[in-house]
């Protein structure tokens, strides 16, 4: 099984929740394999069952498998590193104080790891502070360079910036996307993003230069009575990442 991603040449790649392996399949078939399928470790009991389980979303996606936290959760952090040292998933989620242990465990630097910051209320800084104990401290709002910088001393591949309340942070959101171009970062905006305001969200980081962008696209195309991700608004989101390229 491929650990390296088989977006590697993509510049955009969607992150989407599959809720069962029949709608991971369909989504990565909507896709054209341009997504990565987040599967959730909150979801599941223990070490064991998150692998056993996790293990065939890889097997039917060409490893199209991302490794989530749940909501971000900080909690989430150590299980998430475990499981993905047995996995070897293309994607794994990380707060920002998890991001050295997972790629410790891990072990190679193919797999795209990233490291959660969040929105401060001003521009061009991000609060660090997002893992189980710092998250209930004062927040850690240093400048979005030295987040950077900090990542990549810990084997991180891009920031996750969350929670985006889609536009609500939309100047922070540029300053935090030329950063990722001006250091070869890669960025994943994550947080409220919806089929009327994402082409937009994703334009910012194309104009920016950003080397590779990650939209994570959850909640808004979840069917609310099956849970599933529906695969026609994967496809409309495909086609929208297509022109922001033209």
């Amino acid at each position: 099984m491929s650990i390296t991603p088989n977006y590697l040449e993509d510049r955009l790649c969607l992150n989407v929740l599959a809720n069962s392996v029949e709608n991971a399949k369909a989504c990565y078939e909507a896709a054209d394999g341009h997504v990565i399928l987040g599967v959730l470790s909150k979801n599941y009991d223990s070490d064991e069952a998150a692998i056993e389980d996790m293990k065939k979303y890889a097997a039917e996606t060409k490893n199209a498998l991302s490794v989530g936290l749940g909501a971000g959760d900080p909690n989430q952090s150590q299980m998430v590193s475990r499981i993905s040292k047995d996995l070897q998933p293309q994607h794994v989620n990380q707060v920002f104080t998890g991001v050295g242990t997972s790629r410790a465990l891990i072990g190679q630097n193919e797999t795209v790891v990233n490291g959660l910051v969040s929105p401060t209320g001003k521009v061009g800084y991000v609060n660090i502070a997002t893992g189980p104990l710092s998250s209930q401290a004062p927040a850690g709002d240093v400048p979005i360079e030295t987040a950077i910088k900090l990542l990549q001393d810990m084997g991180g591949s891009s920031i996750k910036y969350f929670p985006m309340k889609g536009l609500a942070h939309k100047e922070e959101y540029k300053a935090v996307a030329e950063a990722c171009a001006k250091y070869d970062f890669y960025l994943e905006p994550t947080g409220g993003i919806d089929l009327e305001n994402f082409e937009e969200i994703v334009q910012i980081a194309v104009d920016a230069g950003v080397k590779k962008i990650i939209p994570h696209v959850y909640s808004s195309i979840i069917d609310s009575e099956t849970g599933d991700t529906r695969p026609e608004d994967v496809k409309t989101l495909l086609d929208m990442m297509k022109n922001t390229l033209k």
